[in-house]
């Protein structure tokens, strides 16, 4: 009985601490990532899965697009540049790249 319980204490706190995908969606969408990107499909910017499936494997993904986030960047997807997003923090812009690679 022992065991179950804190198998039940476990369970409940890793539901806390995970944030459920909805909310990544709602940042990128109050952070305005979305006014040029879908999940699904390219719009001005690479869809969310495309951007996942370039940089699957890559153990710098994460660190290397979250500067991207933050600073913009140039040359990867296309003639039209990503623009500096100086209103989204380090800690908002690594979350919102976890999410990013997460779609497959």
């Amino acid at each position: 009985m022992k065991s179950a319980s804190a198998l039940a204490c476990v369970f409940s706190l890793t539901a806390l601490t995970a944030l459920p995908a909805w909310a990544d969606a709602e940042l990128a969408t109050k952070k305005n990532c979305m006014a040029c990107h879908a999940i699904e499909k390219k719009q001005v910017g690479p869809s969310y899965k495309d951007v996942a499936a370039k940089y699957a494997g890559q153990k710098d993904a994460v660190d290397k697009l979250t500067q991207k986030v933050m600073k913009g960047g140039a040359g990867v997807w296309g003639a039209i540049p990503m623009p500096a997003n100086p209103q989204v923090s380090a800690a908002e812009a690594k979350q919102l790249v976890e999410w990013v690679l997460s779609q497959k």
